[in-house]
């Protein structure tokens, strides 16, 4: 099992790989026991190079050369592989901010979160109340090719962890960054990129940007027409070289553009953070041992320009201060920054978390760590049951006595326990009792009440459409006049039901609806259009056609293929046909009613009386309680919606007989269908 005391920090860069072993030392700092920087045969931005290839032998070369077996691992991902995006949080409570963070992360990262491994940290600064969030995250297909490559050659990684994050933790644990320290830029100028980080008390803030030694060796291979690998070489050496000036000439508009970013990151920072006060810039990375560079930038930025030359709070093991492995390491700090900072998150020691690591993969490992163990506790429970069955046998035999007979007292408090037992049961106090419910009952009046005022409102919509489109018989009467609403609500059948057992279809469910619950509605009305039939059809029955299904509305409109009956004085009775669309289609009943639900009524027109009053809908309540005082106020609330019907479709009292063309009556029901596509549409 990996040692929590010592953690390898590795750093797979695009130049090299650089690995630091470091231990747990206490107060006066960690103690590194190895560390190694394995260059790759090939610069992986080198054109034409097999990046997987590379670091196939690199990896191997590493692991031939030192045991990773027994300690914690921490990997890096380059800082252009990842995200890092910041935002100020509104005030909430601390058990809020999760919920907070996730919602700025789906807003911040470019991908759906179920896509990306992702981990946060939250900063507060000494002198303000405000609270910021960096986000970090990657694509878990990017991770994964990772971990599976480091997997073929024995490395299993605990941490996955942003380059930039690793470099802050780093030089905030080395230089123990306070409430004191100056704010600070932190550049790392790698082979493909450059991280810039600004530390300020109490935050970081992290961009990454497109220049960094890959375009020093462009520079200059167009110049001097060289070949990649050469002109990598004459980089490198180019401070011993015969041509330096001509070297640093060619490479000058490089160092212009990375002072350009670097100017126009800190002003992006400043912009956002205007009381930041940032002094100095310390730089990393092996690209900052070209000559000139620190004072090229210091000039431009006009800063104090540093770079790492040793780790203050690391030293060598087996080592003394100046000794030949100290001044070794000193030298190669600046190369091991970033695996420093790697192997300092894996002993707790940093400053800012980010682990984006799979949690599945970390699953897996601490199961695989746990196995060992299970055998242990199998052995520690088989001897706990054997002394729980040892217990009662002995228990037993004790209570027979030697002579196999129980003592009397033992008799004496069973018969007293059957006595008392009997007396509870004939008390009726150990039967279950029965449930009350008033509550649920009160609860579920509130429910779907507004379910009413809109099929109210529906009503009123659909008269009035007709209205409009009707001829002015007599301009003082509408088209329509509403004479009557009836609303039947359908609880949904139970399986097995008479419904379903009989196979057929009942009155209150031609379209098989049994299974949802619906409203019936049966409205019956009277027109004075010339051609009543003609009129229902291209109004009524099309506006039921049009409005099925509408959104924000809880029910869908479901009705036969002829949902209206029309009866004209004199002749028979007459059912509109459907506009196609409404609606599912069932063969019309040759008679009255005839089982399909269809309400056909020749009598004469009545007057309609001075207030239409309705027959509101009703919902079944679990029980059988006394909840009329709720009841009432549904009905208000019934009485309410008709109001505003009664406005949109004022009932006619002073309609004659000889006025009516056509007694109507149109049935639909409005059905509370399941949720079945993207949306919630039904």
């Amino acid at each position: 099992m990996p040692s929590s005391s010592v953690c390898w920090g590795i750093e797979i860069g695009a130049s090299a790989i650089k690995a630091i072993k470091v231990e747990s030392g206490g107060d006066e700092g960690v103690k590194v026991l190895e560390y190694a920087v394995i260059q790759h045969p090939k610069v992986l931005s080198t054109p034409g190079v097999d990046a997987n290839d590379v670091l196939r032998v690199s990896l191997g070369a590493l692991t031939s050369q030192h045991d990773l077996s027994k300690a914690t691992i921490a990997v890096s991902v380059p800082g252009h592989a990842g995200f890092a995006r910041f935002a100020k949080l509104p005030p909430v409570e601390a058990k809020k901010v999760p919920d907070i963070v996730k919602f700025e992360a789906m807003q911040q990262v470019p991908f759906p979160l179920e896509q990306v491994e992702w981990d946060y940290q939250t900063f507060v600064s000494p002198d303000s109340p405000e609270i910021e969030v960096g986000i970090f995250a990657i694509t878990k297909e990017r991770v994964n090719e990772r971990l599976a490559m480091l997997a073929d050659f024995g490395i299993n990684p605990t941490y996955v962890v942003l380059s930039p994050l690793a470099v802050y933790n780093a030089l905030a644990y080395d230089l123990q960054f306070g409430p004191e320290t100056p704010g600070t830029i932190i550049v790392d100028v790698g082979t493909t990129s450059t991280d810039l980080v600004i530390a300020t008390p109490g935050r970081m803030w992290v961009r990454t940007f497109p220049i960094g030694g890959h375009q020093f060796t462009e520079a200059l291979v167009n110049q001097f027409q060289l070949s990649y690998p050469k002109a990598e070489k004459l980089k490198r050496e180019a401070e011993d070289s015969k041509h330096a000036r001509q070297v640093f000439q060619a490479m000058r508009p490089v160092f212009t553009d990375l002072a350009q970013d670097i100017q126009r990151s800190i002003g992006y920072y400043q912009s956002l953070n205007k009381d930041a006060n940032l002094t100095r810039l310390i730089g990393v990375g092996s690209t900052f041992n070209l000559p000139g560079l620190r004072k090229y930038l210091k000039q431009q930025l006009s800063m104090d320009v540093y770079r790492i030359e040793e780790f203050r709070r690391a030293s060598m093991d087996g080592s003394k201060p100046g000794d030949e492995k100290s001044q070794a390491l000193n030298s190669a700090s600046l190369t091991l920054c970033t695996a420093y900072g790697l192997a300092l998150q894996g002993l707790g020691l940093n400053a800012i978390s980010g682990n984006l690591m799979p949690t599945s993969v970390l699953r897996k490992a601490m199961w695989k760590d746990k196995v060992p163990w299970f055998g242990l506790a199998a052995g520690v429970a088989l001897l706990a049951g054997g002394v729980m069955f040892i217990g009662p046998v002995k228990d037993y035999f004790t209570v027979k006595g030697p002579d196999g007979v129980a003592p009397p007292i033992i008799a004496q408090a069973v018969s007293a326990a059957q006595r008392n037992k009997a007396e509870a049961d004939q008390a009726g106090v150990t039967a279950q009792g029965e449930p009350d419910y008033r509550a649920a009952n009160m609860v579920a009046l509130l429910e779907g009440k507004g379910v009413y005022r809109s099929l109210a409102d529906d009503v009123a919509r659909m008269v009035e459409a007709a209205n409009a489109k009707g001829e002015k018989v007599t301009p003082a009467t509408p088209a329509l006049t509403l004479k009557k609403l009836t609303t039947t609500y359908l609880p949904p059948m139970p399986e097995g039901g008479d419904l379903f057992s009989s196979g057929g279809l009942s009155a209150d469910d031609p379209l098989n609806l049994a299974k949802v619950p619906r409203i019936k509605c049966v409205l019956e009305l009277s027109t004075n259009q010339p051609e009543a039939r003609r009129f229902v059809d291209a109004t009524l029955v099309a506006w039921l056609a049009a409005n099925a299904s509408r959104p924000n509305v809880p029910y869908t409109l479901k009705f036969v293929e002829r949902p209206a009956t029309v009866t004209e004085p004199g002749r028979a009775d007459q059912p509109a046909r459907a506009t196609p669309g409404g609606g599912e289609a069932l063969p019309m009943p040759t008679r009255e009613g005839a089982g399909r639900g269809i309400v056909v009524n020749p009598s004469p027109v009545e007057q309609p009386p001075e207030r239409f009053v309705p027959d509101p809908t009703r919902f079944r309540l679990v029980g059988d309680s006394d909840v009329s005082a709720a009841e009432q106020a549904a009905i208000s609330n019934d009485v309410v919606a008709m109001e505003e019907l009664n406005k949109a479709a004022p009932l006619n009292a002073t309609v004659t007989q000889d006025a009516v063309t056509g007694n109507i009556t149109i049935t639909w029901w409005a059905a509370f269908m399941p949720a079945t596509g993207e949306g919630g549409a039904p």
